[in-house]
């Protein structure tokens, strides 16, 4: 009799109830969640997606890091949404800046029915990153590249705001954006999962960003990304 490990999970997943679930689920190697069907997650389609802004459109020069000026980004969830980091970093370069969102943060009222202006919302993330971008000159704003989270629905307003060609990645495919969550593990070694976040300042996350940029990576011949930038402004 022969069995396949998909259904061994999902006999796990399925038998397991309460305190057994929980038992046996940390006995798994991901401790992930019920896995759900690859062709249920096909039909899911997010309205604001179009063909155009896919990561297979983006242009070679961002893929290979011949050219800086190409960001990938993400967002960060504090402890019970305590509140959220939004996390871009330059492809060629690895310098990074990060965006605080405490909780309410936002102007104004929501309207009814209108567009989240708090925490991860799309408004308040579009704002966020339009802010971040001012601060670089043009030939350091190319392109962005995110996942297909909910607070990305605001791409096409985004692109207008910054100048940014925004890409989204293919569904769970986080390796399309390796450069961030790499960085993304770095700064968990100061904000670990499960921390509340609402506990420090955006005062905080710049040192903890400028210590990052400070850092020699093997992947720049032990150089850090401001000396790397530095390097660029004055070639430029």
């Amino acid at each position: 009799m022969r069995i396949s490990h998909k259904a061994i999970y999902q006999a796990l997943y399925i038998q397991g109830r309460g305190a057994l679930r929980r038992e046996l689920s940390a006995c798994l190697r991901t401790d992930r969640a019920l896995r759900v069907p690859r062709a249920r997650t096909r039909q899911r389609g997010k309205s604001f997606i179009t063909p155009e802004v896919m990561i297979s459109e983006r242009p070679t020069e961002a893929a290979d890091r011949a050219v800086p000026g190409h960001w990938e980004g993400d967002l960060i969830i504090g402890l019970n949404s305590s509140a959220i980091i939004g996390t871009l970093v330059e492809r060629t370069t690895r310098s990074c800046f990060y965006i605080f969102h405490p909780p309410g943060h936002g102007s104004g009222a929501r309207l009814k029915n209108g567009p989240a202006l708090a925490g991860h919302g799309a408004e308040a993330v579009r704002n966020a990153i339009t802010a971040k971008m001012a601060m670089l000159p043009d030939y350091l704003c190319k392109s962005l590249t995110w996942d297909q989270g909910a607070e990305m629905v605001q791409h096409a307003q985004l692109k207008i705001d910054t100048g940014l060609s925004i890409y989204l990645c293919d569904p769970r495919s986080p390796w399309q954006r390796g450069t961030d969550e790499n960085t993304n593990g770095l700064l968990r070694q100061y904000f670990p999962k499960g921390t509340d976040i609402s506990r420090y300042s955006e005062r905080e996350l710049d040192a903890v960003a400028n210590a990052l940029n400070c850092r020699p990576r093997k992947a720049l011949d032990w150089k850090t990304p401001a000396e790397t930038v530095e390097e660029l402004i004055f070639a430029t």
